[in-house]
């Protein structure tokens, strides 16, 4: 990859100067769903897929960017002085955001950069294609203006540009797990504070299979900002009753003695999620670390259940994927995983089935929705790296 896509940007910008070459992962999150924006715990791990580019320093103050995944765009300009979200920019804006935060932080970046960019994640898939490119980029700028910060401030600059510039309330756990990934580990971290510990996932005789079900999702324009806010006016009612600074802080069973102050049925149901699948994630590790997987699939079974009956951000795509892919042999757990309203599922599948797993899923899938979904057997990889 790194080879094609060298070639191209010399096609585009010129075979010249100091020319270097970045690749940033994608994540899945095992379990943990729609808990990072609500103080809680989440489990993601970084993918050896993910996001490549080739770049190279300017004199003057323009930005230029090009992606192979998005041929027909052509070279998107702009400057280094003139970052503002519009719609003509496409996905430089995800770029253009990280720089823009960058500079908000008291960073500089006075000169401008030519770019050019293929990822190997399925855009809208749900495995953080703009967050692999806002760590991606920030990475980029690390190194080409030698701005010395650690990767969790990486991190936070990704969550700044999505939340301040793109306009999606997302929350750290995207950024985070990208920037921070470790190979062959997931990472659980407490998103309240951002501590965190690395769990190696020791899977032996089983993969992970990641289940796109190849519906189109795109975070401003789901109900990704609604939910969000859902949970913040529940927090509210409860805060008037305990001393709390986030749903996290809750266990399942002070949750049920406090709910009714909340008053409201959807907003019972949000939070209800929230806060058990905070409990899951703990007791998910915990199996893990203990090498129960039987556990840690049953899990991600009452995961998957709960984003679809409390949170309501599945859909028939989703729902049907893993509800098939739970009938399948060899399957130790499967469920939603992303943002929802289509994307991706994830599952762990015994070696011995994949294969009959994949053939018999895809085909069922097809039947019920009228088109194909895409399967990927992944690997746990590292975080950004130059090369």
């Amino acid at each position: 990859m790194k080879d094609k896509l060298l070639d191209i940007f010399k096609q585009k910008f010129g075979d010249f100067g100091d020319i270097r070459a970045y690749f940033a992962p994608g994540r899945v999150n095992l379990i943990g769903e729609h808990t990072d924006y609500n103080g809680g715990h989440v489990f993601p791990c970084a993918l050896t897929i993910g996001t490549y580019a080739v770049a190279r320093k300017r004199d003057d103050d323009k930005l230029r960017f090009y992606s192979m995944n998005f041929e027909e765009i052509g070279i998107i300009e702009t400057s280094v002085d003139n970052l503002k979200n519009e719609e003509k920019d496409n996905w430089a804006n995800y770029s253009k955001g990280v720089i823009w935060a960058l500079q908000n932080e008291g960073y500089k970046i006075t000169s401008g950069f030519d770019v050019a960019i293929c990822g190997t994640i399925p855009n809208g898939s749900g495995l953080s294609s703009s967050a692999s490119l806002e760590v991606l980029t920030c990475f980029i700028c690390q190194d080409l203006y030698d701005i010395d910060i650690d990767m969790i401030k990486n991190a936070l600059i990704g969550q700044k540009a999505e939340n301040d510039f793109i306009g999606v309330n997302c929350g750290i756990m995207d950024q985070f797990a990208i920037a921070m990934g470790k190979k062959d580990s997931a990472i659980f971290l407490d998103t309240s504070d951002l501590s965190f510990e690395y769990a190696p996932v020791v899977l032996k005789d089983s993969n992970i299979v990641i289940l796109n079900t190849n519906k189109k999702r795109g975070l401003g324009d789901s109900k990704y900002n609604e939910r969000r806010s859902e949970c913040e006016k529940a927090l509210e009612k409860i805060k008037t009753v305990t001393d709390i600074n986030s749903l996290g802080d809750l266990t399942v069973e002070k949750f049920n003695e406090l709910k009714s102050v909340i008053n409201d049925e959807i907003l019972i149901k949000r939070a209800k999620h929230a806060v058990s699948e905070n409990e899951r994630t703990v007791e998910a590790v915990e199996a893990l670390n203990a090498n129960d997987l039987k556990t840690f699939g049953e899990l991600m079974i009452k995961s998957h259940e709960s984003l679809r009956d409390d949170y309501e951000v599945t859909g028939i795509e989703l729902d049907t994927i893993v509800n098939e892919a739970l009938k399948q042999e060899g399957v130790i757990g499967a469920r939603m995983t992303g943002a929802g309203f289509g994307g991706c599922g994830v599952a762990i599948v015994k070696s011995e089935n994949t294969n009959d797993f994949i053939n018999n899923v895809g085909n069922a899938y097809k039947n019920i929705i009228g088109y194909d979904a895409s399967f990927y057997v992944v690997n746990i990889g590292d975080g950004p790296v130059k090369f």
